[in-house]
């Protein structure tokens, strides 16, 4: 992968040396690329185009080459669209019921599409806002990757791409400019580890900094066994060749202690155990002998996590706080729950306050919401398990009530710590925190995000671009994937209509494709896809709302039941519309997301709108339980319905909160942008979108 494509994605700028001699580059040539991209939705900075025309002609083309074909997949232009109906919108709402049916049921037998003339269109009549591309170099580069590395929470599929690919081009030097001296989020240090070993860049003086505990040394493994290594799932480990048993025993011999932490993961370690063969490296790692042989022949060993759990039962308060206190991080995640087991929460307070400047800042930030939140009763708790599937758990709330007392305590307790923790931190002067990032959530965990042409953190609340009409679409190919056919695929797109109550109103799919009572239409079902298939969605805002309509569930239903992991590709998007009967069905400049779809599940819910506050709740989940009948949305409304209420409430940390944190610790907060040293905003400065910064930087 070339590194421009990374950057260009990740932060909207590409590497360009400057050209030497006398062959420059001419203006029109200049122009004419300039034209093009504009019509995917980009331009060039002036810095940009300053040193493009430094360049020969045959470098440009090059340069042009590959930036117009990563421009063309970040949008979804790089394939062709061709619905069922090609002069979508309006055909749809205007042809006879009879002859939708017809050419459905024709489509089904045949598998081809109803033959129509395609009839003139308008030219686009909507203004798209382009965004600029600008000039990087690699050293910024390596930076984003390098807080990609440092992010103290876990990082997608697609950042792990990113990095491994940027290992892979580096050379030593810009390796070193790569690597941090620690990496504090143990699921990345494996993963980057196992990506040096993979590469032959690495060996155990390198990669032996980063690991501490046997957990460590269990999820490298499960990363150079291209395993989870969030650990949520098993892990099918390969075969080691000796030397790399050799290293893996010699990192778990240097952690201490290992027992304890090996029996959190008996059932892996035991099976890793068969592959490292530790007894023939007794005399070399005795320590490793004996905790495999504590694990393999099930001798007695008491854990901290069996004390606690005892404690708890028999409601030895006192106790639990000793054991809790000795693992500060542990004593946050159980805090609610020994505030719940005594009437002396104040003691369980002054036992929290001395150990909270040993809990993470995740950790803290999350404790603080919840106890600032605790007495708000949402209908449903939500959960978002760890894994690499894109899933969320919601579960009626039922919490017993805990002192409003203890909860501002260990609110002011939390922001207290994180103050002073920020403090230690550069100054950032006058400091500007734009009120709008109350809208947009925390990163904590990106494991199972979705590579997106703007990727956010999910349940955030995104103003909807001007225009009154929202389309979505999506497109899948079939064929083959790791030498597998995946045989015919139908992937259907539906809109579910809700009240402001969460009552089902209406929706539109393939088995009704137009309303009777607003403007919402779908172009047509198509049921294969050798060449590709797309289907769009268009939604009317002002009618749906004006009948009453306020949510909209955009989802994906796999038909023909693959799991969009085993697709060759496939992805959805929206766009904003003013004139939707005006350019091509798909136009990418208007494009406001794109993002694939790729999780191993068969229904997938990329976004939620509410459409009385005009905002898209970025969701990116799937629902993973089978449908009782056919994969539709008919067949799928109590878990849609559950999805529903559950993003619309969800309330986690947020931007502002933390980005009002540092402005306190380390500067003075002013009212306006032009006031500010350092500005925090939606459109400027750090914004929601610099993820690896925000992860790496202000999650201290």
């Amino acid at each position: 992968m070339n590194i421009n494509t990374i950057y260009l994605r990740r932060a909207g700028k590409v590497v360009v040396e400057q050209g030497k001699g006398a062959g420059r580059l001419s203006k029109a040539y200049l122009a004419a690329a300039m034209k093009n991209i504009e019509s995917l939705g980009f331009t060039f900075s002036h810095r940009l185009m300053r040193v493009v025309c430094t360049l020969s002609k045959e470098r440009f083309e090059a340069f042009y080459r590959e930036l117009i074909g990563d421009l063309k997949r970040m949008v979804g232009a790089h394939v062709a669209y061709k619905p069922m109906y090609p002069d979508f919108p309006a055909q749809v709402m205007q042809e006879q019921d009879a002859e939708l049916y017809l050419n459905a049921f024709y489509h089904y037998l045949t598998h081809e599409l109803p033959e129509y003339e395609t009839a003139q269109r308008l030219p686009l009549q909507d203004d798209a806002d382009l965004k600029v591309i600008d000039l990087g170099n690699n050293a910024e580069f390596h930076v984003l990757i390098s807080r990609l590395i440092q992010a103290k929470t876990s990082i997608s599929g697609t950042d792990k791409e990113d990095i491994d690919a940027a290992i892979e081009c580096a050379d030593p030097d810009e390796l070193d400019a790569i690597l941090p001296s620690e990496i504090p989020f143990k699921e990345n240090a494996a993963f980057v580890a196992a990506s040096l070993m993979k590469h032959d860049k690495a060996g155990l003086e390198r990669v032996g900094r980063y690991f501490k505990t046997a957990t460590d040394v269990l999820r490298l493994a499960a990363a150079w066994s291209d395993g989870d290594v969030s650990l949520a799932e098993a892990v099918r480990y390969r075969k080691f060749k000796r030397s790399e048993r050799r290293l893996l025993l010699g990192l778990l011999e240097r952690c201490h202690p290992i027992t304890e932490d090996m029996l959190r993961y008996k059932e892996r370690w035991v099976r890793l155990g068969e592959i490292l063969h530790p007894s023939e490296y007794k005399n070399r790692f005795p320590r490793c002998q004996e905790a495999f042989g504590i694990l393999r022949d099930n001798k007695p060993f008491t854990t901290f996590g069996g004390s606690v759990e005892l404690a708890f039962r028999y409601g030895q308060v006192w106790t639990l706080i000793d054991l809790l206190m000795q693992r500060p991080g542990e004593f946050a995640r159980r805090l609610d729950q020994l505030l719940r087991s005594t009437e002396q929460t104040e003691y369980v307070v002054l036992a929290f306050g001395e150990v909270a400047g040993q809990v993470s800042t995740p950790v803290l930030l999350q404790v603080k919401n919840h106890f600032a939140r605790r007495h708000e009763r949402p209908e449903l708790r939500v959960f978002f398990p760890k894994g690499n599937a894109a899933k969320a758990f919601a579960i009626p709330h039922t919490l017993p009530e805990i002192s409003e007392t203890a909860c501002q305590d260990i609110v002011e307790l939390c922001e207290k710590t994180l103050i002073q923790r920020f403090s230690e931190l550069p100054p950032l002067g006058k400091t500007h925190v734009d009120k709008r990032l109350k809208d947009y959530h925390v990163p904590f965990s990106q494991r199972s995000a979705s590579k997106a042409l703007h990727t956010l953190v999910r349940g955030s609340r995104v103003p909807m671009a001007e225009g009154d009409t929202i389309r979505f679409f999506n497109w899948w190919k079939e064929g083959t994937v790791d030498g597998k056919p995946t045989g015919r695929v139908d992937i259907d797109l539906s809109a579910v209509m809700y009240d402001r109550n969460w009552e089902y109103v209406e929706h539109i799919s393939y088995t009704n494709l137009r309303s009777s009572k607003y403007q919402a239409v779908h172009s047509g079902d198509i049921v294969s896809a050798p060449q590709g298939a797309c289907e769009f969605i268009d939604l009317h805002i002002p009618s749906i709302v004006d009948y009453g309509g306020r949510y909209i569930v955009a989802s994906l239903h796999s038909f023909t039941e693959q799991p969009y992991c085993d697709l060759p590709e496939c992805f959805a998007g929206w766009m904003m519309r003013k004139k939707p009967g005006s350019g091509e069905i798909f136009e990418p400049s208007t494009v406001v997301n794109k993002i694939d779809i790729t999780a191993d599940t068969r229904i997938a819910v990329p976004v939620i709108l509410d459409l009385v506050e005009r905002t898209v709740i970025w969701t990116d989940l799937s629902l993973t339980k089978q449908p009782h009948y056919c994969n539709n949305v008919e067949g799928n409304q109590k878990g849609i319905v559950l999805i529903g209420k559950a993003m619309t409430t969800l309330r986690k940390p947020d931007l502002y909160d933390l980005f009002l944190l540092h402005a306190k610790a380390r500067g003075g907060a002013v009212d306006t942008a032009d006031q500010a040293d350092t500005i925090f905003s939606v459109d400027s400065g750090v914004t929601p979108y610099h993820i690896e910064q925000i992860m790496a930087e202000y999650v201290v």
